[in-house]
């Protein structure tokens, strides 16, 4: 038998972007044939659908995990990666998409209505999309990005125009069969319903739904019986029922005290949609009365209840006495409130520009280590995640974009001494200045950074100081530490010097 589930939470993963491809062409007597590498394909989103055909959410309590395709790598010969496949999920109409801290991130009503929620990585550019006047043949091609992980709580909430209330065993899935052709389970004991029950009611030229929720009782709204789990139910409801029980034969209970409890706790309720269940219209219905002593009762009490401004029906889905009354009451209220309904707006295409004066990124200090430093921002961590760590071009390549950024220039402005810990995303580097590769100066070899290799060359200055040292001469401003001792020690000279001579 089918279950009825209103509640689930899913974790989802949206597809990784495929790596970008470094490749040079190679045909024969064409010996620079250039950089011919294809981008990687973008990941697969993991995307929402609203589909009339699903009516609970049970496909996600017994699959919880989704993931969206991955992207392809690019390849030789110009040649892109394949696109992840976009994986969509049909959700009922109503559905309500939640953050684990229960923040509202969409409200899903209407057939055909989206919402994507995890975005899949970037695919990484080959090296020939990374081609320029300075680096004519790139020896590194961008990673592709992750794809993004969320963990979302759906929650159902029927779309039904009338939603009727009351405690236990009052008939309201006896009400509902009788107004419409739905079915419900109806019985003699308390907590018959333990599900929502949707209805179709035709009166006259209007036609609208009516939700049966499980009983209330008081506390309710902070947990007790059933109520808290389904109350949720009824936040798009434009019509409120009380369904009063006036054949009852528990002690202290009458239908003025019922709607009081019920009242109160809608009144606690606080509903995820940023509604108010106390601004809804409110009819009141006697049920039950075909019992002698309830509709003694219920005679008793109508004029009182009207007095409060309340409309009251007397009915028996027994005998079907006063149904036809408060069908036509009802279809006119529903009517009014889909007169007075503000119209939805036309969908529409929402363009939001940057800022011109955005900022790209933040340095901040380091809170957990002295002298560190944190760098955020949307574009360094990409450039980060992108970065090939094991390629000392590509980390020369980066070095370039985080400097015309800017962020050497803020972190030595924020204080930052040459070898302090620099934090960007996940990873953690020691700072070292560098200067972006003029336009004339040589690369090096594919895969290599001539910044990052160790210089051993000594410079005049050092030649012509360490000659005066020698030679008992003093030297002003000139300072050596034991490893340029040790490279620039006479019998090292010599040697080097007659190496030069024989060259």
């Amino acid at each position: 038998m089918a279950r009825f589930v209103d509640r689930a939470v899913l974790h989802l993963q949206a597809g990784d972007g495929g790596h970008g491809c470094s490749s040079v062409h190679r045909e024969k007597f064409k010996p620079l044939g250039g950089p011919d590498g294809g981008n990687g394909g973008n990941g697969g989103n993991v995307t929402l659908v609203v589909d009339p055909n699903v009516h609970t959410l049970l496909d996600f309590h017994f699959r919880p995990h989704a993931r969206g395709g991955n992207g392809r790598p690019g390849a030789g010969d110009h040649r892109d990666g394949a696109n992840g496949t976009d994986l969509e999920l049909a959700v009922p109409d109503g559905t309500v998409v939640l953050g684990l801290d229960g923040e509202m991130l969409a409200d899903l009503t209407g057939a055909g209505t989206t919402y994507v929620a995890a975005r899949g990585g970037r695919g990484g550019l080959g090296n020939a999309a990374l081609a320029s006047s300075t680096r004519k043949a790139p020896g590194f091609a961008l990673l592709g990005e992750p794809g993004e992980a969320a963990e979302v709580v759906l929650e159902l909430k029927s779309v039904a125009d009338v939603g009727l209330v009351g405690f236990p065993s009052a008939g309201k899935s006896s009400l509902v069969s009788v107004l419409s052709a739905a079915r419900p389970k109806i019985a003699d004991y308390p907590f018959t319903t333990l599900e929502p029950n949707l209805g179709v009611v035709s009166a006259g030229s209007e036609v609208f739904t009516i939700a049966d929720v499980p009983g209330l009782i008081p506390g309710a709204s902070q947990g007790r019986g059933l109520g808290l789990e389904f109350l949720r139910h009824i936040e798009r409801c434009a019509v409120l029922v009380h369904v009063v029980d006036c054949a009852t034969f528990e002690s202290g209970r009458d239908p003025a005290s019922d709607i009081e409890a019920l009242e109160a706790e809608l009144a606690q309720y606080t509903p995820s949609l940023s509604t108010d269940l106390t601004d809804r219209p409110r009819l009141v219905v006697l049920n039950k009365v075909d019992v002698p002593e309830a509709r003694e009762l219920a005679e008793f009490v109508r004029a009182d209840l009207e007095a409060t401004g309340h409309r009251v029906f007397l009915v028996s889905t027994a005998t079907h006495e006063g149904l036809s009354e408060l069908r036509y009451a009802l279809a006119e209220t529903v009517a009014a409130d889909r007169r007075n309904r503000p119209a939805a707006p036309p969908a529409r295409v929402v363009l939001r520009p940057k800022a011109f004066n955005e900022e790209h990124f933040r340095v901040t200090a380091d809170p957990e280590e002295d002298g560190a430093f944190v760098v955020s921002g949307v574009r360094p961590e990409r450039w980060v995640r992108q970065t090939d760590f094991n390629n000392d071009e590509a980390v020369g390549y980066l070095a370039d974009r985080l400097a015309r950024l800017g962020v050497e220039d803020a972190l030595a402005a924020a204080g930052a001494r040459p070898g302090a810990p620099v934090t960007i995303g996940d990873v953690t580097f020691d700072w070292e200045p560098v200067s972006a590769i003029a336009a004339n100066q040589p690369l090096g070899g594919r895969g290599s950074d001539v910044r990052l290799e160790p210089n051993t060359r000594i410079g005049a200055a050092e030649r012509k100081a360490l000659h005066r040292l020698r030679r008992g001469l003093p030297v002003e401003g000139h300072e050596f530490d034991d490893l340029l001792a040790d490279r620039l020690d006479p019998a090292a000279d010599e040697a080097r010097s007659d190496r030069d001579a024989t060259s």
